[in-house]
């Protein structure tokens, strides 16, 4: 898993409520389980004005101009903004895959879906839950000023403008702070104690050897 620190990045605003995981990565595309190649069919029905399969060749599909991320002023946005319980819905990790496959490393809004929350971490994407009145700010300077960014520093747990005028605290418990700054998914996680895995394992073969007995039927 990649590591996170300290991000600057271009903010683009998705200024809806409710937006779930099907909406984030339809169902259709939930067959691979690579983890990537999903950045293109992230919000797929909304990017594109027809129906998204599997395959396709997504650079010849016709593209919805009303849809915000379609904007070339937020083509290298890597901070999206969104409003209050994002990624409800069904508990589809590919979520995550492909916002962190398209580029997007945060997401900030004023309340995030439970499951999609923690699946965000496991996966290199940093949740950041603000106040509604400091979103409403955000989401009228990003607006405003084309090229608008954000330097979001985890170790310190704030979001603050480039120029410094404004900063935002955020929460985040230590333990997936840790995580992200060191880039530890799960597997990460126990690989740091692979020694004692190994020690543990070779013990217990000796205690119980017959758990190496093929079975032969």
């Amino acid at each position: 898993m990649q590591a996170l620190t300290v991000h600057r990045g271009v903010v683009a605003p998705l200024d809806r409520a409710n937006v779930d995981t099907d909406a984030i990565i339809p169902k259709q595309f939930l067959k691979s389980i690579k983890r990537s190649g999903f950045g293109p069919n992230l919000f797929d029905a909304w990017r594109y004005l027809d129906k998204g399969e599997p395959g396709m060749d997504n650079a010849s599909r016709p593209r919805n101009p009303d849809f915000v991320l379609n904007q070339p002023r937020y083509a290298q946005a890597s901070v999206l903004l969104a409003r209050q319980n994002f990624g409800c819905g069904s508990s589809r990790e590919h979520a995550p895959w492909a916002l962190e496959d398209a580029g997007f490393r945060v997401v900030i809004a004023s309340s995030f879906a439970d499951i999609f929350y923690n699946n965000c971490f496991k996966n290199g994407v940093l949740p950041i839950v603000l106040p509604e009145s400091d979103m409403d700010w955000l989401f009228h300077e990003t607006v405003a000023f084309p090229g608008f960014e954000l330097i979001v520093d985890l170790p310190e747990q704030t979001v603050r403008t480039v120029t410094g005028s404004r900063s935002f605290p955020f929460e985040i418990t230590e333990f997936r702070k840790y995580c992200l700054v060191n880039g530890f998914d799960e597997i990460g996680l126990t690989l740091l104690h692979v020694d004692q895995i190994r020690e543990f394992e070779a013990k217990h073969l000796t205690k119980f050897p017959w758990l190496t007995t093929t079975l032969v039927s």
